[in-house]
């Protein structure tokens, strides 16, 4: 008699500002309701581990805080430095980025969603990571899923079903 295992997932839940890397195949990493924020997927191109990073600023403005991955600048580096130890290195990653949504159509001189996606895309530029996928802009809101296992990053916009992205 053959024995069957199955693996249960485990979501770790990355909140705003917070960021999260795992090389622990059972984990899926994931960012609920990301609206002008940008989920910022770091997936290894050899499957050793992955990060994601829930991003809701472009800048700090020089500001210093406890919460490195609320700013693009910040989170960028922050991210690629967690990923360090699961031994991953920047010219191994691919990025996939969710979010950066116009929510509100009163803030249109605003436009953080878009500002947040250009920033988050000048960090990764600077570090030699190419984007790989997105699924950003509109005005709808999105759930980004890393299932850290197959380095599928996967997305679900509000009232659609869940795509696979990478």
């Amino acid at each position: 008699m053959t024995e069957l295992s199955t693996a249960i997932a485990t979501d770790v839940v990355v909140r705003m500002g917070e960021l999260a890397a795992s090389a622990s195949a059972g984990d899926v990493l994931v960012c609920v309701g990301l609206g002008s924020c940008i989920g910022l997927a770091l997936v290894c191109r050899r499957g050793r581990a992955c990060g994601l990073a829930h991003i809701v600023l472009p800048s700090s403005g020089g500001r210093e805080g406890d919460r490195p991955a609320k700013f693009a600048e910040r989170a960028v580096p922050a991210l690629i430095a967690a990923l360090g130890p699961l031994g991953v290195r920047p010219d191994g990653l691919d990025a996939v980025l969710v979010g950066g949504a116009q929510m509100f159509s009163s803030s249109t001189t605003m436009e953080i969603g878009a500002r947040n996606e250009a920033a988050v895309r000048a960090a990764l530029q600077s570090f030699g990571i190419p984007v790989t996928a997105t699924a950003t802009a509109g005005s709808v809101g999105r759930t980004v899923r890393v299932h850290v296992a197959t380095g599928t990053v996967t997305v679900r916009e509000a009232g659609s079903k869940e795509v696979s992205l990478r």
